[in-house]
This record gives structure tokens, C-alpha cells and sequence, in this order.
């Protein structure tokens, strides 16, 4: 028998019990669809953790000197702005460089204070940290140098001070202080309070910053490299050069977001792993389900494939028409199951933000296929066995 013929003969068998051939391949089709939607489910939260960490930048390089709370530091050991020059000219892979100091303040609003976070940074702090100015404007050249006194603050702060009113040209009094606000901002990635942005922040000119406090005094000291592959290169440089500025008993610690990005990944490896491997499980119940009908089947058909091996046919056709029916169960499910996995990221994609990607990996529909009728051939295989194995006459006598 040829296999078009064994294929014509499994499909009219399948025809001949509609109902329990679609109620067997549910369980393809739930495993398939399943694989498909992990899969898409995993690399989209992966892009989208990814992406909140690069936001903050995955190409930074932050050094804060290590302070010990037991005696003061000298003077000598802090980070100051001709670490910053000396940065900016001296490590060619860091394409912007600057720095920041923070104080803690407190802002009168009704008559009463409120605790909030004084920051003054330097030029490119913006451009580092990817600043979103949501109303008004940043510090421009004049303001940086000029002692300006002008400051930019966050949302939540914004809406506490001035409720629905637009702060933009308005005063501002911390302490003894009185600033101009120019402009509102928020951070591009949520740091949750955990950066020196606080939900409560001011930010100002460093050279106010220093004009009040009589340092030039930086708390961190931050350095954008051209890419992922130079953060490295960038710490040893940095740290190398802070060394020979200052004396050997101070310590500073450089740090990158690059450590956090693998944990991320690995994180999110494991947690496809453990999906996919849920899928399996599911597939594997309807692997069992396929070997369980097709033994009853065997059973049923024991009369017919007696007939049949009365006028001619051989084992491996027999053995072949069960395969077959074991494979259209299972490879029709995974491609109803398949369209299905594909289908509802399509259709959620629609209801999600204009940022946010759902990716189809072509690697997890061929691999929910491949998984799919496997899984039929192999569980189909006892039963096709059993169905060659039949005695003819013992067949024929079968009631």
C-alpha cells in the first residue's frame, strides 16, 4: 500500500469518529497553543524588564567614594570637579560625563515643610540620566554658569506645591532659599526612590550648588560609554585614574548596571524553562490521551484489520495507517493550537502601549509543531505496534 493510500484510509477513519478524533487533539492543541504563549509570554517580559534597565542606562558608570561612619574623610578623598575634567579628557570611551551632590532639604508648602532632595548637577546630567521634561525647559548654558536661580522639579513634588496650577515661572522657598521654577521633569525609568531621585527632588546648577555650600564637592560621578562592550574598559579607567588623583588610602566604588542586566536575563531564562517545561507536561497528558484512543480503537477495529490482513495487507501497512491517524490528531492540533499561541499576542498587542512590543519567536512555533507530533508518533507507536501484530484469523474471529 502506498502512503497516499494509508493516508486516504487514516482520514477515513478519523471521518468516521469526528468527535473523538477533536476531543483527543484537544489536549495537542492546548499543549501547542501553550509553548507558542510561554514563549511570546517570556521574551516579552524579558524586552520589557531589559528595557526599564537600559532606560536607566545599561552603558553607565557610576563611582561614589566609600565613606566609613567611624572618623570624617578628608577633603582630600572626595570626588570634585576636576576629577570630572580630568575624566572628561582623559577616557576617550566616555562620551559624557558628569556628576551631581545631594542634599537633603525641606520645601515650605502651606505654611508647613516638607522633606525633599536638593540636587545639583552638572553639565550632561540630563543627557545621562535621560531626563523627560514634561513642562517648561532644562538649565541651558547661561544658567549652568551664570548661578542662575532656577531649579526643575519632579511631578509628584510639582503636584504637591501647585496642585493643578502650572508651576513654570513660579517660587520656589526651601529653607532660606528662594528658586525659580523653569521647568517639571519626570525619570525615563521608574528607579522607585532606589537613585538619587527621589519622588520628591529639586534639581539646581551645580555652580549654585557650590556657590552655597563652598565645595566643589561631588557625591557621584557618572560616565556614558559609546555601548554595553566599553563599561568595562570605562571602570578600570575611572578607577585607575581616581587612584592617581588621590591619596591611596581613600576608596571609591565603581559600579555598573551590567551585573543587574545578567541577573535579569538569567532570571528570565529560568522562568521560560520552567514554562515550557509546564507546556511539556500538558503535551505529555495528551500523548497519553492519543495512546489511550488508539489502543480502544485497535480494539474496535480488530475485525477490519483482520479483513484487511486476510486480502494482502502487510504488517508495516497496518502499522503505517496508525501512525498516520496518530500523526493528523497530533499535527492538526498543534497548527489549530499553533494559530491559537499566535492569534492572542496579535489581538493583546492591539490593547497594549505603543512602546511595548509582543515578539513571536519563529523558533517557538516550529518547536511547538515539532514537540506536537513527536509527542502523537511516539505515543501512536504501542498502538500501531499492537494493530501489526494482530493474527489474521484470530481477527476475523473477534466479535
Amino acid at each position: 500500500m502506498h502512503i497516499r493510500e494509508a493516508v486516504a484510509v487514516a482520514m477515513d477513519a478519523l471521518r468516521a469518529n469526528k468527535v473523538r478524533a477533536v476531543l483527543t487533539s484537544i489536549g495537542v492543541i492546548i499543549g501547542s497553543a501553550s509553548i507558542v504563549l510561554v514563549v511570546t509570554v517570556a521574551l516579552t517580559s524579558q524586552k520589557f524588564v531589559i528595557s526599564q534597565i537600559e532606560a536607566m542606562g545599561s552603558n553607565l558608570v557610576w563611582v561614589e567614594m566609600i565613606k566609613t561612619p567611624e572618623k570624617a574623610q578628608p577633603l582630600s578623598y572626595e570626588i570634585n570637579t576636576d576629577d570630572l575634567a580630568a575624566a572628561k579628557a582623559q577616557i576617550p570611551d566616555a562620551l559624557v560625563v558628569a556628576g551631581f551632590n545631594d542634599l537633603p532639604m525641606a520645601v515650605v508648602v502651606g505654611g508647613r515643610t516638607r522633606p525633599v532632595r536638593l540636587i545639583g548637577v552638572t553639565d550632561g546630567y540630563q543627557q545621562i540620566r535621560r531626563l523627560i521634561i514634561l513642562r517648561g525647559r532644562y538649565f541651558d548654558f547661561a544658567d549652568m554658569e551664570s548661578r542662575s536661580k532656577v531649579c526643575l522639579i519632579t511631578k509628584d513634588l510639582a503636584d504637591r506645591v501647585f496642585g493643578v496650577e502650572n508651576p513654570v515661572g513660579r517660587q520656589l522657598r526651601m529653607g532660606e532659599l528662594t528658586f525659580t521654577v523653569i521647568g517639571v521633569f519626570k525619570e525615563r525609568a521608574e528607579t522607585f526612590g532606589l537613585s538619587e531621585l527621589q519622588k520628591e527632588s529639586v534639581i539646581i546648577p551645580f555652580s549654585l550648588m557650590k556657590y552655597y555650600t563652598g565645595t566643589d564637592v561631588l557625591s557621584t560621578l557618572q560616565l556614558q560609554t559609546g555601548g554595553a562592550d566599553k563599561v568595562a574598559t570605562v571602570e578600570r579607567q575611572i578607577n585607575r585614574l581616581l587612584k592617581s588623583r588621590h591619596p591611596a588610602q581613600a576608596e571609591y566604588n565603581v559600579q555598573t548596571l551590567t551585573a543587574i542586566l545578567g541577573a535579569a536575563k538569567t532570571i528570565s531564562l529560568a522562568l521560560r524553562i520552567v514554562l515550557i517545561v509546564i507546556a511539556f507536561i500538558a503535551l505529555l497528558i495528551s500523548g497519553i490521551g492519543i495512546m489511550n484512543i488508539m489502543l480502544v480503537t485497535v480494539t474496535e477495529r480488530t475485525r477490519e484489520i483482520g479483513v484487511r490482513k486476510a486480502i494482502g495487507a502487510a504488517q508495516r501497512e497496518i502499522m503505517w495507517q496508525f501512525l498516520i491517524e496518530a500523526f493528523l490528531i497530533s499535527g492538526g492540533g498543534a497548527v489549530i493550537g499553533i494559530l491559537i499561541g499566535v492569534g492572542i499576542p496579535v489581538i493583546v498587542q492591539q490593547l497594549l502601549p505603543g512602546n511595548l512590543r509582543v515578539p513571536i519567536s519563529p523558533m517557538s512555533v516550529v518547536l511547538a509543531f515539532l514537540v506536537s507530533c513527536s509527542t502523537g508518533l511516539f505515543f501512536g507507536w504501542l498502538p500501531a505496534k499492537q494493530a501489526a501484530a494482530l493474527e489474521p484469523v484470530e481477527s476475523l474471529r473477534y466479535e
